[in-house]
């Protein structure tokens, strides 16, 4: 079948790191094309090269067997190429049918005034393509994360308006928060899509990617080094070629799972906050890791959020290491030895345009000051030793973090933390968005800290993940603690019975 896309031998430099080296994969009419490979592999970049977000430094792009070069995002949505974002590209206090057309606002535009409702009855017609009710005007601010991905989608498809070939789009992690049923619906848009446009679907889930795909591409240090229909291969076959190893059966590293300590690290009893949660009783012990399950709305995320600082309880009582606390901000929390991995690691962890050593120094600055100033010597220092004992992938402790991929920005979060000397760590989904290796080594480091003492409260993606690293597992329903499962090593809950639980 003749390929609609083609790169041939792509090539993409920054300073100190070559991101792409002669990459060659090709998109034909109608199919989906996986792209996996670990954090760092070079799968977003080549996506930001066919959306026109980086210009290619060697090699060749062709459509329909034309050369094409893109200077910009524009020249690339001109020739029908459109790219759905994993950190969504929408702006939240703007309208649905606002989002949909950002940019292209003069299509309704007449005298200087906005014919609003031809732009809300066009945005209609787009969310009707992919068979989607969703109210245009609402702002988007008010949409579930699933419902803004839809509109995602739509903003995408708009393109068929500007040009007379099927498109291409580029879906990078789209599912990455998305809950299984939320998943169905939206690779059940991408095949009905399929006679219109082509997909890219990159993901660290190598069975959505099987799931969805019609070949796969896998990607490691910058070069493609396998291709696969995938009908004929298997999960644990694209793993072992993306990381070098098997899927280990200690995925979750079991094995190391040590008793925790006598001393109480966290303690709440009666805890609530108005709204989200009541009568939560919780106790976290030095080493010990416990995780809350719960489907979202369930209260489990604002319990993390009060114990990390974020959200003062108003009722019932917590202590930390016995003393009676409570939180009105993060900077008290951190005082009493908390440390806090968020979720959205690129908005809430880091401070994305500082260096690693910076954000690395940035919860405990006394660690790196001399004589009332920072030592930049000594930090870079801390940082360059952090690199070494994480394996952070990085050129160096003055790269910026908003070049590193992320698994490696989730490590210098957690060495934050460390360096802190933080006693209790808050875990909030520490592995969203990351491949299996990835995973892999954040299991390690978990495991690591809960050996050195460090008392942990985790919440996470999925059962199995809560399951496998925690000693004691809590569910929570509508605000409250429904369940207590022990979790030691060879008495693991199933996950059926945390489902009765939580449903």
């Amino acid at each position: 079948m003749t390929a609609m896309l083609q790169a041939n031998g792509i090539v993409k430099n920054f300073p100190g790191v070559q991101a792409l080296r002669e990459v060659s994969i090709e998109v034909r009419p109608n199919e989906v094309v996986g792209l996996i490979g670990e954090n760092g592999a070079g799968k977003s970049t080549l996506m930001r090269v066919l959306a026109g977000g980086y210009r290619l430094d060697g090699g060749s792009l062709t459509l329909d067997g034309e050369q094409l070069k893109l200077r910009n995002a524009r020249d690339a949505a001109r020739h029908g190429i459109g790219m759905v974002f994993q950190e969504q590209s929408l702006v939240l206090n703007l309208t649905v049918a606002e989002n949909i057309y950002l940019g292209e606002e003069d299509r309704f535009t007449r005298f200087g005034l906005v014919n609003w409702r031809a732009m809300n009855a066009a945005a209609r017609r787009q969310l009707a393509k992919i068979g989607v009710d969703i109210d245009v005007t609402a702002r988007t601010s008010e949409l579930t994360f699933a419902a803004r991905q839809m509109v995602e989608l739509a903003k995408a498809l708009t393109l068929e308006e500007m040009v007379e070939r099927p498109l291409l789009i580029l879906l990078d992690e789209p599912t990455s928060v998305l809950n299984a049923a939320d998943i169905d619906v939206l690779f059940a848009r991408v095949r009905s899509l399929k006679s219109r446009a082509s997909f890219v679907f990159v993901s660290h889930r190598l069975d959505e990617v099987l799931a969805i795909s019609d070949r796969v591409y896998t990607m490691k240090d910058g070069a493609v080094v396998a291709e696969h229909r995938a009908a004929e291969v298997t999960a644990p076959e694209l793993h072992e070629i993306m990381v070098g190893r098997g899927l280990q059966a200690e995925y979750y590293r079991e094995v190391r799972q040590q008793p925790p300590g006598e001393k109480v690290m966290v303690e709440a009893k009666g805890l609530g906050a108005n709204g989200f949660y009541h009568g939560v009783d919780l106790s976290i012990r030095a080493g010990e890791i416990v995780g809350i399950a719960g489907v979202v709305g369930s209260g489990r995320e604002e319990v993390t959020r009060t114990v990390g600082g974020f959200l003062p309880h108003d009722a019932g009582e917590m202590k930390i290491a016995g003393e009676t606390v409570r939180f009105g901000s993060p900077e008290p929390a951190v005082r009493k030895g908390i440390g806090y991995v968020p979720r959205e690691r690129r908005l809430e962890g880091l401070v994305m345009f500082l260096s690693i050593a910076e954000n690395i120094s940035l919860a405990d600055l006394s660690s790196v000051m001399r004589n009332g100033a920072i030592d930049y010597a000594k930090e870079r220092r801390l940082a360059a030793d952090w690199i070494k004992r994480l394996s952070i992938k990085a050129p160096g402790p003055d790269a910026a973090c908003r070049k590193l991929s992320g698994g490696n920005q989730q490590k210098v979060v957690l060495a934050r933390w460390m360096t802190a000397g933080s006693r209790i760590l808050v875990l909030d989904h520490p592995t969203r968005g990351l491949d299996v290796g990835a995973k892999e080594e954040v299991y390690e480091l978990v495991r690591d800290l809960s050996e050195q003492g460090v008392a942990i409260l985790l919440i996470s993606d999925t059962l199995e993940e809560t399951i496998g690293l925690s000693h004691q597992v809590l569910v929570m329903r509508d605000g409250e603690i429904t369940a207590r499962f022990d979790a030691s090593p060879g008495n693991k809950p199933k996950q059926v019975d945390l489902l009765r639980a939580m449903v």
